[in-house]
């Protein structure tokens, strides 16, 4: 692109590319309505205002044009889609930017797995930043395949395209002061440092905040969100395929606030983009709750394009990339036409791209898992009556911690369906250590069966739920027989499964197979009694032990506000 080209173009000396005529144009700088038009030259905005010369030129008819959105805190990892599938699941969706934290396919695969995934998003219209990892692992209490030292975060932070330090999830060791957890930190000196601190409250966020930490997503109260906007921090609300926090949360946001929040899906799996969509569903669902629709879109571009110093991004003015979306209805935000760097890359929900990804097989053969049978999968009873039991709460990845007098049978704990109470099983599947953690959720529903996932944040071993050690044993050697992926068992059989060979977490299937596939498995979990919606998405989350309540690692049942393993008697 020409500076002195684009320059003439928008003095009226030079013709235009493309003009989009007879448009409203959302200013996402004034939040307000503009009629106008839009000259484009090459891949940015030329000018808006009285423009009529150009080689082509769109009357909108007062149709609405908006600014491409950006999400800023999501997972690639769970959406279970290549880099390819992604961008054809949310560019007709209109989401042309996001930030990404790697740290899934970096806990697998180190420092390799996460260039491998970077040289994908290259090919692909979509603008993919990064986030350097500051948690490989997330902590002590698991085994994850790879270790990202603070020298590794240095290395990464000099790669372009990378903006900063991803979610500090060992919030305790900030708070304690750590001088690991610390010289990554100061590592990443000067640029954005996201969070992750769930129920961080008082002086506790004071201290977790001191080296300046400018973002949470992890908020799921009101006054907890009011707190760490107080103190600095800019809210992320994420309403993602287990995590929903947007109806709590959106009340928060005034006119005083509005420019340090953020809408963001967080983690959202293939079936759910395909389905209901990305960062605009979350945008629509704000504005069905009462949001206005330009605040809505403002928190969804420009506000994230300026935590994170995306020069270009997030409106529509000189000089800026023309990433811009023709939308008929703002409230119902009916995306019709989606422009990324001035060409048109989908209409009326379609893709109008092709890319291809480079094979890498370092990261294709990840399971390591060391041989084991049922008999391994025993939980022994133990002299205390009761037993510490993992608790989903709906629509939340945070869980709660109960202790119950569980079902015995041959001096061991089994599952029991009648009162909702499964056997949990985590496999390391990195380094053929032969951990295997056990413990009991309740939640899940399951009448019989199980299902097991290796996208089991954040080290990604191999988790499984279930009513009989044979059926979870099946899921598992199914996962592990795929290289990774998602499997549901029931009398000792594979009903169905979708392999994940990339890191054992993503697929190289089309979206439309991999959606279709999730929503098999889905299908078949709800008929063995699942009833809670994303099960798998919720099982993924039950073995990351930086989220409070209790979760359950390769190592045991873990105690997060504690920051301990529970020793078992």
């Amino acid at each position: 692109m020409s500076l002195k080209g684009l320059i003439e173009v928008a003095r009226g000396d030079a013709r235009a590319d493309l003009i989009f005529s007879n448009a409203r144009i959302v200013n996402t700088f004034t939040g307000e309505i503009e009629e106008s038009s839009v000259a484009v030259y090459k891949d940015r905005v030329a000018g808006i205002g009285d423009y009529s010369d150009a080689r082509r030129v769109i009357d909108l008819g007062g149709k609405f044009l908006a600014p491409g959105f950006i999400d800023g805190h999501f997972h690639l990892e769970s959406t279970y889609l290549h880099v390819d599938q992604f961008a054809r699941a949310v560019v007709p969706r209109g989401t042309l930017a996001a930030v990404t934290d790697l740290h899934e396919v970096t806990n697998v695969a180190g420092l390799e797995g996460m260039r491998y995934i970077m040289d994908c998003a290259r090919r692909v219209p979509v603008d993919l930043f990064f986030m350097a990892p500051s948690c490989v692992p997330s902590t002590s209490m698991e085994t994850s395949g790879a270790t990202l030292e603070p020298s590794d975060i240095r290395k990464a932070l000099r790669w372009k395209r990378v903006l900063g330090l991803g979610e500090l999830m060992n919030f305790p060791g900030v708070i304690n002061a750590d001088p690991h957890v610390l010289e990554k930190v100061q590592a990443a000196r000067g640029r954005p440092k996201d969070g992750h601190a769930p129920r961080v409250r008082g002086k506790a966020l004071n201290a977790y905040l001191s080296p300046i930490i400018g973002s949470d997503h992890e908020s799921t109260e009101y006054e907890e969100g009011l707190e760490k906007l107080r103190r600095g921090m800019r809210l992320m609300i994420r309403e993602g395929s287990a995590e929903k926090n947007l109806e709590e949360m959106l009340p928060l946001v005034n006119d005083g606030n509005y420019h340090r929040c953020m809408l963001v899906v967080d983690d959202r799996s293939a079936l759910d983009i395909l389905e209901e969509g990305d960062v605009d569903a979350v945008v629509r669902k704000a504005i069905r709750l009462g949001l206005n629709p330009v605040r809505a879109i403002q928190m969804a571009s420009l506000n994230v394009a300026e935590y994170f110093h995306l020069e270009g991004l997030g409106g529509i003015a000189p000089g800026y990339y023309a990433n811009m979306l023709v939308i008929g209805d703002l409230n119902a935000l009916d995306i019709q036409q989606v422009y990324y760097r001035g060409r048109l890359v989908a209409q009326d929900g379609k893709s109008s791209f092709t890319s291809t990804m480079p094979a890498n097989q370092a990261i294709t053969r990840t399971m390591r898992v060391k041989p084991f049978t049922t008999a391994n999968l025993a939980l022994a009873a133990g002299a205390a009556d009761t037993f510490p039991v993992i608790e989903i709460v709906p629509g939340q990845i945070v869980t709660r911690r109960l202790d119950e007098r569980p079902s015995r049978s041959n001096g061991t704990i089994v599952a029991d369906p009648a009162k909702d109470m499964l056997k949990l099983v985590v496999v390391e599947r990195h380094h053929s250590t032969g951990n295997i953690g056990i413990g009991l959720v309740k939640g899940f529903g399951l009448k019989k069966g199980a299902i097991a996932t290796s996208v089991a944040h954040d080290s990604h071993n191999i988790v499984a739920a279930g009513v009989s050690d044979d059926d979870i044993y099946a899921a598992i050697k199914e996962v592990e027989g795929n290289q990774g992926g998602l499997a549901v068992a029931a009398d000792g059989k594979v009903l169905a499964s979708l392999p994940l060979p990339i890191a054992g977490l993503l697929s190289q299937e089309p979206l439309e197979t991999v959606a279709a596939k999730i929503k098999e498995l889905e299908r078949l979990a709800v008929e063995l009694g699942c009833k809670v919606p994303s099960p798998f998405s919720i099982l993924s989350f039950l073995a990351l032990p930086v989220i409070p309540e209790l979760k359950l690692t390769d190592m045991g049942l873990v105690d997060v506000m504690a920051a301990k393993l529970l020793e078992m008697v």
